[in-house]
């Protein structure tokens, strides 16, 4: 099989599809690998390190031509579609169910189309979750960028002149982000909360020593392969509610929730950023998504009545190096699950297949 992995065309995207070591490995089982020049240099790859590895370094056009398969990390526009050949499969973060019109273009292009952020939640597909790889990467650096923007410190702090007390974090869901903020928020020092809908979260929020802010009637909520599919207006409004009094004395507050791939519902309004002590920080870690919080915008930093609000929509792009490494070696464990002899394959038999492919034969199937 000839894979191709070209550079990323968007703005902030600075990882890339396989690495040097994937590389080696998918060559040594006989497949073909072709880079475009630079592919990897925003994430600490030079051409040298994939020539090394077993790959034929080339130009874009020669990747695009010449590949069975092309690696991709970030959702593809308009002039990347352009670029494709018919025939080609796509494997890349898609998020179909945001982009409805994206999948008609990849369809009416003839590329069959690979999401892996569809890959489904089962103990098998464990290894392929890009999702949970890149989420853990992201949760990690939301507690770093809301530590840089914060006027104090994490820890509380003895000294000769006084002593400083610890900051206090909020977070809004416990999935891998969530769970991964808890764990460096208390690794610098501060007092965490945290709030889920998912009320099986609790245990694992306690573990790593935060505390659990219950919400009555979180059996009605829905949950889907490990995502929330959907929560009543009714839930959401008693979540608001018994968070409240967290979120006004919160120093820091870091929003990951996401419903099943689709938009992000509202955790926290205007109203309530307005009643939040000057100086706290919120990072909205969905605004891709449409955000958690009412006043947040994707990839800006706003300041409302002495809250400062910051949208992150990439940020496991920003750890270029790692989130590349993991991200490749997901892409590798997938590749050796549904590879074949004349590409990849479109047995919808296969749970992973069924999952992922998105659009194959000029039809959409997500």
């Amino acid at each position: 099989m000839k894979i191709g992995v070209v550079q990323e065309q968007q703005t902030g995207e600075n990882r890339v599809g396989l690495v040097p070591s994937v590389v080696q490995t998918l060559c040594g089982k006989g497949h073909t690998v072709m880079v475009e020049h630079g592919a990897g240099s925003n994430a600490g790859f030079d051409d040298a390190s994939y020539t090394e590895a077993g790959a034929q370094v080339t130009g874009r056009g020669e990747v695009i031509a010449g590949s069975d398969v092309l690696i991709r990390v970030a959702v593809p526009g308009d002039a990347e579609i352009d670029e494709l050949r018919s025939g080609t499969s796509i494997v890349s973060y898609i998020y179909p169910k945001r982009n409805p019109e994206l999948l008609k273009r990849l369809a009416a292009k003839g590329v069959s189309v690979y999401a892996m952020d569809a890959m489904p939640r089962t103990t098998i597909a464990q290894s392929m979750d890009v999702l949970s790889s890149q989420n853990n990467l992201a949760g990690y650096k939301a507690v770093l960028v809301a530590a840089n923007a914060l006027g104090s410190i994490f820890p509380m702090m003895s000294t000769a002149a006084g002593t400083l007390r610890p900051a206090k974090v909020l977070i809004y869901g416990a999935g891998v982000a969530g769970l991964q903020a808890i764990a460096t928020a208390k690794r610098l020092g501060a007092v965490v909360e945290v709030t889920d809908i998912r009320p099986e979260t609790k245990e694992q929020v306690e573990s790593l020593g935060g505390k659990f802010v219950m919400v009555e009637g979180l059996d009605q909520v829905k949950v889907e392969g490990g995502y929330v599919a959907g929560a009543g207006e009714e839930i959401l409004a008693r979540q608001k509610e018994a968070v409240e009094k967290s979120l006004v004395k919160a120093d820091i507050v870091i929003t990951t929730a996401l419903v099943a791939g689709g938009k992000a519902p509202t955790l926290i309004t205007e109203d309530q950023v307005k009643k939040m002590k000057r100086g706290a920080v919120i990072v909205d870690m969905a605004t891709d998504a449409g955000g958690n919080c009412a006043v947040s915008k994707p990839d800006t930093t706003v300041h409302v009545n002495g809250v400062t609000v910051i949208g992150c929509n990439n940020l496991a792009s920003s750890v270029p190096t790692h989130a590349s490494e993991l991200y490749a070696k997901n892409i590798q464990t997938f590749l050796g699950h549904v590879a074949t002899e004349a590409g990849i394959s479109t047995d919808v038999a296969d749970e992973i297949v069924a999952a992922t492919l998105v659009v194959h034969n000029g039809e959409v199937r997500a």
